[in-house]
């Protein structure tokens, strides 16, 4: 009887732990999407900033080979390191609320909205 009633508390164990794997988190607040965006473009420049130092260390490292070494070959034209910068981060103009669609479309109505007609036995025009 024991090893049945363990079976069956580890059962429901499991079953909380994957419906809460599966629950949705509520979407974020428009000032966490924001931070969420600016560090992302952060994120983005870091990376730039990183690979430009990484160029900058190749080059070099290529031009001491060539100067240290006798059978060195001649350098290949490459693209230059292009410097990212410093951080800049500009976040997307809002919407004003008349241009983003939050009002009825456009065009003529066809009657006016306090009608109390039902819709199915509205004159069909």
């Amino acid at each position: 009887m024991t090893s049945l009633f363990k079976t069956s508390l580890m059962a429901l164990c499991a079953a909380c732990v994957c419906s809460a794997a599966v629950a949705k988190l509520p979407a974020p607040s428009p000032e966490a999407a924001e931070k969420a965006a600016e560090a992302a473009a952060k994120t983005a420049w870091a990376g730039k900033v990183d690979n430009y130092k990484l160029c900058q260390a190749q080059d070099k490292v290529a031009a001491h080979y060539r100067k240290t070494s006798k059978d060195a070959k001649p350098a290949v034209a490459t693209a230059a390191c292009t410097d990212p910068g410093p951080f800049a981060y500009t976040p997307p103009a809002a919407k004003p609320l008349e241009s983003s669609g939050a009002h009825s479309p456009p065009g003529t109505a066809s009657s006016p909205p306090s009608t109390n007609m039902p819709a199915a036995s509205a004159p069909k025009s």
